[in-house]
């Protein structure tokens, strides 16, 4: 017999709450006392363990409340072996040489077909060969890494061309030039790419290390060890503690929780910080923390083998005899983080690279820019210019060699031989020595210099460092710089990149007064700042991160006004939220944080939810200081299709029903007494819309007692129905839901990161367009497109929803017509669901309104329509529709459709695309995507790890594309034209001076100086103008954002312009030698005496080569720093200094010939008039054109550069006028099913039956004023169950001493609550309980 106290105890104001456990059945019986009188009649709940009943309920006790997107399968599964085959798309993808060899020899492939783990065997697992844990990302080991890199850069066609250059050139017999003019350079390529990879891979190492060797709990041996993550293995029981990154794919077990919920953080799956549910089965919960029993669990696991799916899981459980199904709700996968709960306990199911976390990393790869691709092409069309030379060379030759070989005075350095045409074939290789310069080495070599330069000014630059959470801009790539001047589509993930995932309620409506539009905007002169108000000096509950500026609401809340009582009543009453204490301070579980912004605003603003149990909602009014106690009798829950939530409680001797939803739904459902004040609540919702906000319309009814026990007929034969029962619940809710009388509006934000509208609007204005990849569904997308900007009032907004590929075909096509067809004022387009909003569904409905002519276009496409349209029927015609829009928004999204967008746009429309996202569920897009980028924040590091540039806030886009981005391509760009100039000057004069030379591969060059003509006499240049040049300052480039659009066109660099840099070069060329023949060999100069040779030739031929690209390049140059001058005229100088160094010094035997040649040379007046005449020829033609180019047809960039003051040709990033066209800003997240969560008693560890057997005790009372009575004592047989206590006072809501003794005389025996309560749950002990003190355990009543 459970020990009881006889006599009243006083009733404590303030129920206890326990960390993070929502309130119970014990609850609901305790407060219902301090109604009338009560019943006899207890519930008592006795599930002794072990006994099948436990087993049978399973099911009905605790569910999460999300509805599992593989139900079905689960179903099948649970009738035998896992049917379901995998599609190709969701397996990982493979290394390329693993796809060839497999199918070369697929019996060396190991194609898992079904995943089978026995738990805490580990002998019997190990016979699968099952990968550890162990996480390795990296390339390359000591071992492998000289080997495999070497291999990997000779992959590139560039550098065998050079090999096989060397190996020429070491053949004497064929090379008039040193082997080590192309060695040298060819082992600096390999040199500097091979410690840029070593030192990628080193950060790899040092990622995968930390990673590897976390600590964790493992059951092992019948005890719980700590090992490293490295030393898990499939099969292995884990213990995952508060906090704790779940280290594998985890089965839950058990945990601390009532019925074995957890509740976790997937922020570094998805990039949501908002909690998710889990939740063990039934037939594993009882293991508890029990060491016995969890070494002793024996269950055997049949599932898919390992897949990318991150929200799809099908498995079974065979364990003591039976078999249980097992879905996604039942697996807690690597990465998530485990939150709000003590403990919990799983079994390891995928490890390692077979997660699912690993599995969505895809398989890195390597990415060129468009620039590289066409240096590549024009590389090519290069050589084979090279060949139609080598080809008129070998020609030449025969002829030279017949007329002129058998003579005593001809000499050849190559083997003697008497044929011409073998002598001429030989002559092919060593013109193709002389020539190589035409595809210079160095070309490669600088690029990468200048690409790690462009990269660390990136991760250098102040502006982009995020400094509340220490997080600057990492360019984790030094390969792509260029490209990020070129993007034409970015796709960005919406939670965590564009909002930071905070609600905040911001502005409400009441009874036709608008609250909260005073803000702390202080940039206008004489404007005050308004103080924000103190909650917390009399409101202990007040949230110390709540901010608001508006006095009056609270003034009239403190006044007790009567609307605004009522309007915070319904929000603390009308949710889904359960409450919990952490550290200390009252909390809410919500399953959206939509309404945890609105039940913690009504907490804020005095009206206090504190507990809730199945059938009880109590709240705690601050400004009365009464305790307010609701019978919830029906939860009307949200969907999609009815946008709107309802509860009807009873109080006193009323039976209110409370809505919350979407304007346009309630609107229609409200009575004709509020005509006038729905027209003055349209208006604000209207300015609500339109500045961004989520908006809610609440509103009540008062339900007659006769009309309500006619309804709850209605709706108990509705719930009970096997087939339709949701739509017959549906046109249940609809009967009750009808003339609504109107209480007001709420406005919340989805906080955006800060300068996201600013950053979109300039993004537009460049000519980028933006699409939006999410998995919310269509309102909350479409409201942050309002409020990012992305979305504007005079743009028209078309939806595409439909369910079959045929409708989605159709409505695709009539979107294309009216996009094609003139503007007119009326249009087939039309308001979506008969709103106010300006979303078109073509087809459906006449359209209100009209959009003036001009206005841009957007869509949106539902992710199940989204999947027609990737079909190959239709990709073409949803490619077409949406590249006529600014902006597109794809809802309901899976990660796999995120990247098959991005592959659409990238290989159909071959345009430069740029992804950003910050969770695991990102990363598929954005490795697919030309550049990925990663918001850098406090979770969600996977997006981070396989972008190519990361930071932490979305804003820095704007700096990262038009400041580094147009910098680095303007750089690249001005670069490989000068580049392609000066080596054709170089390479074109030598093959002029093949005709001289009878085409014997003589070069007209000093070996010495061909060798350093691109490492010394060109290189700092070059290295000044690809890393520090600027047209335009960066205020500048953010101010004109249209100057971006010149990249996106390649008008900086193509083949026009390359044609037109090697014809600067050949005539550089042609001017540079035949100057010098007719002032050196045709007397237009007289010399004094001197006869120039073919050395002293040579010699003033490279000095004006070098005076001439040097002063090109200074003339190319915009941005002059002490760094360019220095450089620049340092080039020139140095020749001046060298040559003459190495003229009057044998330092090899192959340049003696040029000993005593400088001094010469530089003495004679020819060559000093030589050198100034050849400069004004060769750059004349160029300063003229320019100029007359620049004063008669200016550029932008011309305009800007010529303005004295920089002003801006745009506007400064100015968002768009805001519409005062109406529509809706509704939005809320909620999901269906948590109000079946909330009333089944599964949300609170309850059986179901038994909470339904208590509802219709409750609900046959409630039209006779009956209420329910005192628990009663349970006795309950040894060893099937234990008593638990707890005090009443920590239950009770309101303390009335020996005023409630005089009333309990009266009333008569039952009418006093006993002290203390007993009740029987399972033999858990320290299983906590929501709402109550955890001091004695778990009451049930």
């Amino acid at each position: 017999m459970a020990d009881t106290v006889s006599g009243p105890e006083p009733i404590e104001a303030t129920p206890r709450l326990t960390d993070t456990k929502p309130p119970l059945l014990a609850a609901s019986a305790h407060l219902d006392s301090t109604s009338a009188s009560m019943s006899d009649i207890p519930l008592t709940v006795t599930l002794p363990i072990g006994s099948k009943q436990n087993d049978n309920q399973g099911d009905d006790q605790v569910h999460p409340p999300a509805v599992s997107a593989n139900q079905n399968e689960a179903e099948e599964v649970g009738t035998g072996r896992v049917h379901e085959k995998l599609h190709e798309d969701d397996r990982r993808q493979q290394a390329r040489w693993k796809t060839v060899l497999y199918k070369v020899l697929p019996f060396l492939e190991n194609v898992e077909d079904l995943r089978r783990v026995t738990a805490n065997n580990p002998l019997e697992n190990s016979r699968h060969k099952y990968v550890n844990n162990v996480v390795v990302t990296s390339k390359y080991n000591i071992i492998t890494f000289l080997p495999l890199n070497l291999f990997e850069q000779f992959l590139r066609v560039a550098n065998v061309y050079f090999l096989i250059l060397v190996i020429l050139q070491s053949i004497p017999q064929l090379s008039s030039v040193p082997v080590y003019s192309t060695l040298v350079p060819l082992l600096l390529v390999l040199a500097v790419t091979a410690i840029k990879d070593a030192f990628d891979d080193i950060k790899r190492h040092r990622s995968d290390y930390h990673v590897n060797n976390r600590p964790v709990e493992v059951l092992r041996d019948g005890s719980v060890r700590e090992v490293r993550w490295s030393q898990v293995v499939v099969g292995d029981v884990l213990k995952l503690e508060r906090d704790d990154y779940v280290t594998a794919d985890l089965l839950l077990i058990s945990s601390s929780e009532p019925n074995s919920l957890i509740y976790v953080e997937t922020a570094e799956l998805d990039g949501e910080t908002n909690l998710k549910v889990r939740q063990a089965l039934p037939a594993t919960a009882h293991l508890y923390d029990h060491m016995d029993l969890l070494a002793g669990f024996n269950g055997y696991i049949e599932c898919e083998p390992p897949n990318n799916r991150l929200h799809k899981f099908v498995g079974t459980l065979q364990y003591n005899g039976q078999q249980y199904s097992l879905d996604n709700e039942k697996i807690v996968l690597r990465g998530c983080r485990l939150r709000n709960t003590k403990w919990m306990y799983g079994v390891v199911i995928y490890a390692g690279h077979d997660t699912k976390l690993m599995q969505n990393s895809g398989r890195t790869k390597f990415k060129r820019t468009h620039l590289d691709i066409t240096v590549n092409k024009l590389v090519f069309s290069i050589f084979f210019y090279l060949i139609v030379l080598l080809i008129f060379c070998f020609i030449g030759s025969m002829i030279f060699e017949n007329l002129y070989g058998s003579r005593d005075d001809v000499k050849t350095f190559l083997v003697p031989t008497h044929s011409p045409f073998v002598l001429s074939i030989l002559q092919i290789f060593s013109n193709w020595i002389v020539l190589n310069t035409f595809i210079p080495i160095s070309l490669y070599v600088t690029v990468e210099v200048i690409r790690l330069g462009l990269s660390l000014l990136i991760n250098w630059d102040g502006k982009m460092y995020y400094e509340p959470n220490n997080v600057p801009a990492i360019a984790r790539t030094t390969t792509l710089n260029e490209e990020l001047g070129q993007i034409e589509y970015i796709f960005s993930d919406k939670t965590g990149t564009l909002t930071q995932n905070i609600m905040v309620f911001l502005k409400c409506s009441i009874n036709g007064e608008r609250y909260g539009e005073i803000t702390t905007n202080t940039n206008e002169k004489n404007e005050k700042s308004v103080p924000a108000i103190d909650f917390k000096s009399w409101n202990n509950y007040a949230d110390k991160k709540f901010v608001y500026y508006d006095a009056a609401l609270l003034e009239k809340c403190r006044s007790l006004d009567p609307h605004c009582a009522e309007f915070f009543r319904i929000l603390s009453l009308c949710h889904t939220v359960i409450p919990n204490e952490e550290d200390g301070e009252l909390q809410y579980n919500a399953q959206s944080p939509d309404e945890a912004a609105l039940v913690g605003a009504a907490k804020n603003f005095g009206f206090v939810f504190k507990v809730r149990t199945p059938f009880i909602i109590q709240l705690l009014n601050l400004h009365t200081g009464n305790e307010e106690q609701y019978e919830v009798l029906h939860i009307l829950d949200f969907n999609n299709e009815r946008k709107r939530m309802s509860v009807i409680v009873k109080t006193e001797d009323k039976i209110m029903l409370y809505c919350k939803g979407a304007d346009n739904v309630i609107f229609e459902r409200l009575d004709r007494s509020a005509a006038h004040l729905m027209s003055v609540t349209q208006d604000h919702l209207s300015d609500y819309a339109n500045d961004g906000l989520r908006t809610l319309v609440i509103a009540k009814k008062e339900i007659d007692a006769n009309q309500y026990e006619l309804w709850r007929d209605e709706h108990h034969k509705a719930s009970v129905l096997q087939k339709g029962r949701d739509q017959a619940l549906d046109a249940v809710y609809e009967k009750i839901e009808k003339n609504l009388i109107l209480v007001g509006a709420t406005a919340i934000e989805d906080k955006l990161q800060d300068g996201v509208p600013e950053t979109i609007a300039k993004l537009a204005k460049a000519n980028i367009k933006i699409w939006v990849l999410t998995g919310d569904k269509q309102e909350t997308a479409v409201n942050i497109g309002y409020s990012s900007q992305l979305l504007t009032g005079g743009m028209r907004v078309f939806v595409v929803d439909k369910e079959s590929e045929s409708e989605v075909f159709n409505q695709l096509m009539e979107i294309k017509d009216i996009m094609t067809e003139p503007m007119h004022d009326t249009s087939n387009g039309t308001v979506d669901n008969n709103s106010q909003d300006v979303l078109f569904q073509p087809g459906t409905m006449e359209r209100q309104g009209s959009v003036a002519d001009g206005s841009t276009f957007g869509i949106v496409i539902n992710g199940h329509s989204l999947r027609h349209a990737l079909k190959e029927q239709t990709r073409d015609l949803l490619l077409e529709t949406a590249e006529r829009c600014q902006a597109v928004i794809c809802c309901r999204v899976t990660p796999l459709q995120k990247k098959k967008v991005v592959d659409l746009v990238k290989n159909k429309k071959k345009a430069v695309t740029l992804a950003i996202g910050d969770g695991a569920n990102d990363v598929g897009m954005i490795k697919a995507a030309h550049i990925g980028v990663g918001i850098s924040g406090l979770e969600g590091q996977q997006a981070v790890l396989a972008s190519d540039y990361s930071f932490g806030q979305f804003r820095y886009l704007e700096r990262l594309l038009l400041v580094h981005g147009r910098w680095s391509y303007h750089r690249m760009t001005l670069f490989l034209r000068y580049f392609f100039y000066k080596n054709f000057a170089f390479t074109f004069s030598q093959f002029i001076f093949a005709f001289f030379c009878g085409f014997s591969a003589q070069t007209l060059y000093d070996p010495v100086y061909i060798a350093v003509y691109n490492v010394i006499y060109t290189s700092l240049p070059v290295f000044a103008l690809g890393i520090a040049d600027q047209d335009l300052s960066e205020q500048k480039s953010l101010n004109n954002p249209r100057l971006y659009i010149a990249g996106q066109q390649n008008k900086s660099f193509n083949i026009k312009i390359f044609v037109l840099s090697l014809l600067r070069g050949i005539s550089v060329a042609i001017v540079i030698f035949f100057v010098l023949f007719g002032i050196s060999f045709c007397d237009i100069m007289p010399l004094g005496g001197y006869e120039w040779d073919y050395q002293s030739f040579g010699l003033a031929a490279s000095a004006a080569l070098t005076v001439v690209v040097n002063l090109q390049i200074a003339y190319d140059i915009y941005y002059w720093n002490p760094f360019m001058h220095v450089f620049i005229w340092a080039s020139i100088i140095l020749w001046f200094v060298v040559i003459p160094f190495t003229s009057t010094a044998i330092l090899y035997p192959s340049i003696s010939n040029y000993v005593g040649v400088a001094y010469e040379v530089l003495k004679q007046p020819g060559f000093w008039f030589y050198v100034p005449l050849v400069c004004a020829i060769a750059l004349f033609p160029v300063i003229t054109y320019r100029t007359l180019l620049r004063d008669f047809f200016p550029t932008l960039v011309d305009e800007l550069m010529l303005s004295e003051k920089g002003k801006s040709s745009g506007p400064k990033g100015r968002l768009n006028k805001k519409s005062r066209q109406r529509r809706s800003g509704y939005a809320f997240s909620h999901q269906e099913g948590f109000g079946d969560f909330i009333e089944s008693g599964r949300g609170f560890g309850l059986p179901q039956d038994q909470v339904e057997a208590e509802r219709k005790k409750r609900l046959s009372k409630v039209l006779t004023g009956e209420t329910n009575g005192p628990p009663v004592e349970v006795t309950v047989p040894p060893g099937e169950a234990i008593e638990h206590r707890i005090e009443a006072s920590q239950l009770q809501s309101k303390s009335k001493n020996a005023r409630d003794t005089e009333t309990a005389e009266k009333d008569g025996p039952h009418s006093q609550l006993p002290s203390t309560v007993t009740a029987t749950i399972p033999n858990i002990p320290g299983t906590p309980i929501h709402g109550v003190s955890s001091q004695d355990s778990v009451v049930i009543c």
